[in-house]
């Protein structure tokens, strides 16, 4: 085998291990290991099981058929997902229990139960269907965190209405072409949102696309707040815009849930592309559910008093499946926030855990990561002692970010499940389960019960350190690329000759106990001196030195080594740059992960280049490093972060401090 075929070194080592606190299996809902075999000796039947817990109008004839890449689970089966998250639980003692505690950036809270949801779900279905949306029509929402942004998405479900959530700090430009890619007939948006005490004028955003949307019959702005609602009035375009409060009032509150095949689309999901142009990723109603409902239950050992907060935005696959559709199929508790973490302090997290209290908490480790630059002093002034589970998605946590979270936030009382999973994958895939699984910082441990994943080279052969694929078909697979066929099967299901293989487009190795570390998309794999090595493992060294907050590695082109390592890094609160503190972090790789990953250039910044969902944009810190002309930047959360970091790397000398 050349070194061409091995993807990835393994150079980083993580021995810590933490077992399930005192205590914890004992109420668990799943303290048994042998749940791994017995969904492995007959998957079928073990998601037949987990899909057998929801409400089905008509039962399944077939569990799964597979034709790669195309699978069809559960066919013959009809529910309803707004159903399932709502009505079936207003007979019992759910339907006065809180499902959802919003509270806005200036402070407003709004809290929902279970009957409060159904209700307004059901007005603005029938609303909608006045408009003329029937079942397959697509509906775009285009809001702020604000409970109409999930009220949106249920009374789509629930009218069988394909909807395509854009996320609200996106730019006209971006909704346009989503818009348009899915004929999109109705879009709901609102006239503004507030983020760090500002306010982002969606209707005038709105307004801008749709000059370019001819798809587009009916926009329902929901008003967030009179005092914008007031400047946005005159943008109303008479017969297409209406106000939310005005299609729901006087409707009736009970609206009939539509009967839907378990493989009808539930809804379209952009997605980026190495082309440029988002994917828009296609999934089902009774598999997707299926899965979402199943891994909220067990991944956070979700109990009925608990109070569950995932602080991402439903703009997002996270916000989906573990905001709106897997908690609320489970019955929970959860609590929705509009804003920022630092504003109008830096314990803004914290307070609302304190004042909800909130038992389990699901974040990103940028999030994590800009919790440690700012210090454990602002988690410290509140009482978290509610808080029972930690949660990490979005990308790979840093060890040392994994190990700051369970002392700082957890009080070294509380399991942490760090998950891997994506867009395409619709639920988590890879998690440990915390009532079973003795834990390692930075590594998402196991594949959930019944996913079965493995690591391939580029030939096909298994391997300890390569891509990371999925072997077997799972509930919650996307279906499709919107309109996109061959896409579909060239970026998913083309790697291998087996076209049943799906390649997520992470490196990642196995360790000897079996658990996996994702180490980032392959193509953010440096080469250096014919080593392949994961950008995660020399970022996670050099968060491992307590001067750092966050890192973002690169390769730069080198005529010798081929690529060599170049590193951006933001620092702790108090820690200033200095060309000693350079040689410091270039020794400290050096003696984590060896000489190989030692990174030649250091640039301190105070920020990184990050999309609105958290992610570090390497593409265009690799620009910057080459001295190339910047890519597109319109996905960032602050586009002049790459400007800054631009200048600030030529007035460096291309380097050092």
């Amino acid at each position: 085998m050349t070194s061409a075929e091995i993807p990835l070194d393994d150079l980083l080592r993580e021995d810590r291990r933490f077992p399930p606190p005192e205590g914890f299996s004992e109420r668990a809902l799943v303290s048994d290991p042998a749940v791994y075999e017995e969904a492995e000796a007959d998957h079928e039947a073990y998601w037949a099981r987990w899909a057998g817990e929801l409400d089905w109008f008509e039962p399944w004839e077939k569990v799964l058929e597979w034709d790669p890449p195309h699978a069809r689970w559960f066919t013959g089966g009809k529910l309803n997902v707004a159903y399932n998250c709502l009505d079936r639980h207003l007979d019992g003692p759910r339907r006065n229990k809180a499902a959802l505690i919003w509270e806005g950036e200036p402070g407003d809270v709004r809290t929902y139960t279970y009957w409060d949801l159904h209700r307004e779900v059901s007005q603005l279905a029938n609303g909608l269907r006045e408009l003329g949306v029937k079942k397959g029509d697509r509906v775009a929402i285009y809001l702020p965190m604000v409970p109409e942004a999930a009220i949106s998405m249920l009374a789509c479900a629930r009218i069988g209405a394909i909807h395509s959530v854009v996320f609200g700090g996106f730019s006209p430009n971006s909704l346009a072409d989503r818009i348009n890619d899915a004929q999109a007939k109705v879009l709901i948006t609102a006239d503004g949102g507030y983020r760090r005490g500002n306010v982002i004028p969606l209707k005038r955003n709105a307004d801008d696309a749709l000059e370019r949307t001819p798809s587009i019959e009916h926009v329902v702005v929901v008003a967030r707040g009179w005092n914008i609602a007031r400047t946005t009035q005159t943008s109303l375009k008479p017969g297409r815009d209406l106000w939310y409060h005005d299609l729901i009032r006087g409707v009736p509150t009970k609206c009939q849930a539509e009967p839907m095949e378990a493989e009808d689309h539930l809804f379209v999901l952009y997605t980026s592309g190495t082309t440029g142009k988002p994917k828009g990723v296609v999934h089902s109603t009774g598999g997707y559910l299926t899965q979402a409902y199943a891994t909220t239950k067990w991944v956070f050992d979700l109990q009925e008093d608990d109070v569950y907060w995932c602080t991402a935005d439903v703009g997002w696959i996270t916000g989906h499946s573990y905001i709106v559709y897997g908690p609320l199929a489970n019955g929970a508790t959860m609590v929705m926030y509009e804003g920022a973490p630092d504003f109008p302090h830096r314990g803004r997290f914290w307070e609302l855990c304190e004042k909800y209290g909130v038992t389990v908490f699901y974040t990103a480790p940028t999030a994590v990561r800009a919790f440690m630059k700012w210090g454990e002093e602002w988690p410290a002034r509140y009482d978290l002692g509610q808080l029972r589970l930690l949660g990490s998605v979005g990308e790979p946590i840093n060890p040392e970010a994994w190990v700051w979270y369970h002392r700082h936030i957890g009080r070294d009382r509380c399991p942490i499940v760090d998950t891997w999973w994506q867009t395409e994958t619709g639920a988590i895939m890879i998690t440990p389960l915390p009532g079973v699984t003795e834990t390692a910082p930075g590594s998402a441990t196991r594949p959930f019960p019944g996913i079965r994943a493995t690591l391939f080279n580029e030939s096909g052969e298994e391997t300890r350190s390569g891509y990371l694929a999925i072997t077997r078909p799972w509930p919650s697979m996307l279906r499709g690329i919107w309109g996109d066929e061959e896409r579909f099967r060239k970026t998913y299901w083309s790697k291998w000759e087996d076209p049943g293989i799906y390649f997520a487009g992470d490196g990642a190795k196995v360790d000897d106990d079996g658990y996996f570390w994702v180490l980032g998309r392959v193509d953010d794999v440096l080469n250096v001196a014919g080593h392949r090595i994961g950008t995660s493992e020399v970022e996670s060294a050099l968060v491992d030195h307590p001067a750092v907050a966050e890192a973002a590695v690169v390769g730069k082109t080198d005529p010798v080594k081929g690529q060599a390592v170049a590193a951006f890094v933001t620092l702790r609160e108090g820690k200033e740059p200095s060309a000693e503190l350079v040689v410091a972090l270039q020794t400290h790789v050096a003696e984590v992960i060896g000489a190989i990953a030692r990174p030649q250039q250091i640039l301190f910044s105070a920020d990184l280049p990050k999309t609105r969902s958290g992610k570090i944009m390497r593409r265009l810190l690799r620009d910057i490093a080459e001295g190339k002309a910047l890519g597109d930047t319109t996905t960032l959360a602050d586009p002049n972060v790459v400007e800054r970091l631009k200048r600030r790397y030529e007035e460096s000398g291309n380097g050092g401090g």
